[in-house]
């Protein structure tokens, strides 16, 4: 059993609602202190941010991972993400309180959160090399390589600014691949 596994586990008994949202919803805005964790039954949905030119892709949530505007969650200030639905989704929701009454009842869940929270800052370390370092070609290959399901649940603009490249980029790169 993976860690996300092992969350949705201890959390399972804790959830405090499941919610309907349709397609193109925000469950979050800047400047809104959102300190909830979601669990994704189904559907999908992304974090991003805007400059003032164009929205930058940072995340997705897909059918059994967690989302959260995590600088709200982990230090109670405004986020400066926005989560958008991009299908409709069906979330379980759990309050940070709860959360971590849940994680701190014991010394395995703390291991557990522990870990998780160190996988999720080595995959945004491997991110950040990835737009820093590589060609869009290399980018999209590692991704494809680290998470092939993406490119079935997420339309393919999204994906484009979560790689940091043109729609026309991406498409010219997926007609390669047949």
């Amino acid at each position: 059993m993976n860690l996300l596994e092992q969350l949705s586990e201890i959390l399972a008994p804790s959830w405090e609602n499941e919610i309907e949202v349709k397609r193109n919803q925000f469950i979050c805005s800047p400047g809104e202190i959102n300190t909830n964790m979601y669990f994704v039954v189904d559907g999908s949905l992304r974090v991003f941010i805007e400059d003032e030119i164009e929205e930058h892709t940072i995340r997705f949530g897909y059918k059994k991972s967690f989302i959260t505007a995590l600088d709200s969650f982990l230090k109670d200030v405004p986020t400066t993400f926005y989560i958008q639905t991009i299908k409709k989704c069906t979330l379980k929701v759990i309050s940070k309180e709860t959360f971590f009454k849940c994680i701190n009842s014991s010394n395995k869940n703390k291991e557990i959160w522990q870990q998780l929270l160190q996988e999720f800052v080595y995959q945004q370390i491997e991110r950040e090399n990835d737009l820093i370092i590589y060609s869009p070609q290399k980018r999209f290959d590692r991704v494809f390589k680290r998470s092939p399901h993406l490119f079935q649940e997420i339309p393919q603009k999204y994906i484009a600014s979560y790689l940091r490249m043109a729609p026309e980029t991406l498409s010219r790169i997926l007609k390669n691949l047949d």
